[in-house]
């Protein structure tokens, strides 16, 4: 009798511990991706490439922004992630923008999933929607200041398009990266004190 109980006290604690959730690890791994190359500044006449499907709730300025340069990550997944924007890889600087930078973030279809602006405009207008524009109104952000989490998705891979748009005056922006950088639990808070 005495084997039987512990045979089903050791069958029963083989079960628990093979029943105990295990840790999961994140979604994603840290990287940074670079989004933009600075680009020196040029007068807003001097700039040829229109963005026509978007318009620029200005009185004083031409209302159809002048590209001033592009850029694109590769694909990448942001599931259990933050994702930031920085002025270097290192992420340890921020980033400007003369005027806006029209942020579109792309399926792995290559189609349009979302997009929001970066920067100092008037409102920008694609068709008859308003884009948000995310953050405050500025030229220079701190490092990390902007998360993009709410503006992409919570599954998949996809890609960021950054096109940097002006007009009026001058047009410029400097380096700016992508950091992906997964969440902590409060879990992995606490085990490191």
């Amino acid at each position: 009798m005495k084997q039987l109980v512990r045979a089903l006290g050791l069958s029963l604690m083989m079960s628990l511990v093979a029943g105990c959730p295990k840790r999961v690890s994140p979604a994603t791994t840290g990287q940074t991706l670079r989004l933009l190359a600075e680009t020196a500044e040029r007068e807003t006449a001097q700039l040829t490439e229109l963005r026509s499907d978007l318009e620029i709730d200005t009185r004083d300025f031409d209302r159809t922004p002048r590209v001033v340069a592009t850029g694109e990550t590769p694909l990448f997944s942001a599931e259990g992630a933050d994702v930031r924007l920085y002025g270097d890889e290192a992420a340890t600087r921020g980033f400007w923008v003369d005027n806006v930078i029209l942020l579109e973030v792309l399926g792995a279809d290559g189609r349009v999933l979302r997009a929001a602006v970066i920067g100092y405009a008037d409102p920008v207008s694609q068709g008859k929607e308003t884009l948000d524009n995310l953050g405050r109104q500025a030229f220079a952000f701190e490092a990390g200041e902007l998360n993009l989490a709410p503006l992409l998705p919570e599954h998949g891979r996809f890609r960021l398009r950054a096109t940097v748009l002006d007009y009026f005056g001058v047009g410029k922006v400097s380096d700016v990266f992508v950091r992906v950088e997964p969440k902590t639990s409060a879990a992995d808070e606490l085990r490191g004190q």
